[in-house]
């Protein structure tokens, strides 16, 4: 049978699942990390539904903050596949207002494209308005398509694990580091936690395509055989 590339994961994670996701990706929360495998997009993707359609703004706050400490390693091309399939039109709109936010990284771009309405929604569509005169606009959604009340999303890093920290407890995170967001690293990490993985395995695990998984196998081997002093001269 062939190999059909699949980009999106088969659930959305919610309630305890997404808190051990949101610790592996270095939130810190009082929740024991699970040993499960969280792509790191699914779990911003997931974080984002959860925080907007559920209205669970701590969620929500920990995703910007988590943003503002980590964005430029998240993959934003397969993000931006991600959130195109998504029904609702607010968690689309909530990731064009961190693309304005995060101009400066012009990789954010793509999301800027993905709420189709021009224009300014509140976040909160009852009693936003009295909150904004009460207490301002969060300075991160000043003048984006999202209108935030000002301490609706707390705003602390120290709940996010610094790069140093996280590149050691999250594999995913390390080669990203190494390599840049890509499927390429998400790939080298499955391997360095599993190198008996064949490409079809580490493709549909990193939703990347055969191609690349068998190039990033074979490369692997190659690094492998390299350390041990068995390649050929």
């Amino acid at each position: 049978m062939s190999f059909k590339r699949k980009i999106t994961p088969s659930k959305s994670l919610t309630g305890l699942e997404l808190d051990q996701a949101l610790v592996s990706i270095g939130i810190r929360l009082a929740t024991e990390p699970s040993k499960a495998i969280f792509n790191i997009e699914d779990v911003l993707l997931s974080a984002s539904i959860e925080g907007i359609c559920d209205e669970d703004y701590r969620v929500l706050g920990l995703l910007t903050d988590w943003i503002e400490v980590h964005g430029r390693l998240i993959n934003l091309d397969r993000l931006a596949k991600l959130i195109s399939l998504v029904d609702n039109g607010k968690v689309r709109r909530f990731w064009k207002a961190i693309s304005q936010w995060q101009v400066r990284d012009s990789r954010f771009k793509k999301l800027g494209k993905l709420a189709k309405t021009k224009g300014r929604q509140p976040l909160i569509e009852v009693g936003g308005d009295f909150l904004i005169k009460k207490n301002g606009e969060d300075e991160r959604f000043r003048g984006t398509a999202l209108q935030v009340p000002n301490l609706t999303l707390r705003r602390r890093l120290g709940d996010i694990q610094p790069p140093q920290s996280l590149a050691r407890m999250n594999p995913f995170y390390h080669f990203r580091l190494m390599i840049g967001p890509s499927y390429r690293a998400d790939l080298w990490a499955l391997l360095s936690r599993n190198r008996e993985l064949t490409p079809t395995e580490l493709a549909r695990l990193a939703y990347a395509s055969f191609a690349t998984a068998w190039s990033v196998k074979r490369d692997f081997q190659i690094f492998e055989e390299r350390k041990s002093g068995t390649a050929l001269a």
